[in-house]
């Protein structure tokens, strides 16, 4: 990598020193060994490694079952009566085994990500991976609360189940990837906190399904972020960070060393990129990482530890309101002033 040696771009998120905050999020890109060592060569600080989905050990375990009970009505001693069972369980065991490798290869921290939306089941699953080897464990908690009789609050107290769940279960840190779309985002962040939870990724993506006009029903749509898509959570990091004695991951929208600055300004420990590495490659990684010294080596910022936060919100509350208030109107007046006229 180029640029000034003097910078210094050294963070610390979940307990973890890390050489700089550009951080590869969950994605294609680190499902196999190959992308995680790909992005590693790269120079990825750390790599979080593709999310196991609660709905694929569930599947894998209904498929077993369904296969111990086939002839489960034939006579015993006829021959073959107990089908094959493959030697490993499959899906998660792969995982297991690409973790333990990554773990052992890569030479920088592998968070293991587990996208939950219960309880059930996971402590076993958490733990299995702190002993294949993983830094830290990120618990992506993706729901749509679609059931009219649940309030807000039950909601909130699933979260919270969940995450106290797998706390007591490893001993390594636990980062919880949260949705914007609580009634107070802000005292939903503090609970986790005060929960256990060692970090906050801000935010999960919302994917929404599209609806296909020609054969009337819904399909995928799947649109990678933007760089304008880093308002939301620049906001909540700027408000939560001086308040949260717990490190903050901004996910979401970083293309360039641009939006990579100005979540550092905002708070943020590290920041997660996802489209820009499957458009660009693994080795945008570099991209990101010399942009960043350059851009701090130019404005005089000798290291990362001075630079962050600079632009945080107040430690007031009250303040913060009123001041993102005036905000919100400046934007609507400056820009488009005839409005209303």
């Amino acid at each position: 990598m180029t640029g000034p040696s003097h910078v210094d771009l050294r963070t610390r998120y979940l307990g973890l020193d890390l050489e700089h905050p550009i951080v590869a999020s969950a994605s294609p890109l680190t499902a196999g060994l190959d992308g995680i060592l790909r992005l590693a060569d790269a120079g990825a600080a750390a790599i979080v490694m593709a999310s196991i989905y609660q709905e694929q050990i569930v599947a894998e375990e209904l498929a077993q079952a369904a296969l111990l009970e086939q002839g489960s009505e034939t006579q015993p001693e006829a021959a073959g009566y107990f089908p094959e069972i493959p030697a490993e369980r499959g899906i998660l065991e792969g995982w297991l085994r690409t973790l333990r490798m990554a773990a052992r290869r890569a030479g920088v921290p592998i968070i293991a990500s587990l996208n939950a939306k219960s309880g059930s089941g996971w402590v076993d699953v958490a733990r299995r991976l702190q002993d294949a080897g993983a830094s830290a464990v990120e618990l992506n908690i993706y729901r749509v609360p679609a059931d009219p009789a649940e309030t807000g609050a039950a909601l909130e107290d699933s979260y919270i189940e969940i995450l106290r769940a797998v706390k007591d279960a490893v001993s390594v840190p636990v980062a919880v990837k949260i949705s914007p779309f609580f009634s107070s985002p802000a005292h939903m962040a503090t609970r986790m906190v005060q929960s256990g939870a060692d970090g906050l990724v801000l935010f999960n993506r919302f994917y929404g399904p599209d609806i296909d006009l020609e054969y009337l029903k819904p399909r995928s749509d799947l649109r990678l972020s933007t760089p304008y898509d880093i308002r939301l959570p620049l906001l909540w990091i700027a408000l939560l960070s001086p308040v949260l004695d717990a490190s903050i991951a901004a996910s979401t929208g970083v293309w360039t060393p641009d939006e990579v600055v100005k979540y550092l300004l905002a708070g943020a420990d590290v920041t997660m990129t996802t489209s820009a590495l499957l458009a660009h490659g693994p080795e945008h990684v570099s991209t990101l990482v010399d942009g960043l010294r350059d851009w701090m080596h130019n404005r005089g910022f000798e290291s990362v530890a001075a630079l962050k936060g600079r632009l945080a919100a107040g430690q007031n509350p009250a303040d913060t309101a009123e001041l993102m208030r005036a905000q919100y109107h400046e934007i609507l007046t400056t820009n488009y002033p005839d409005i209303g006229r």
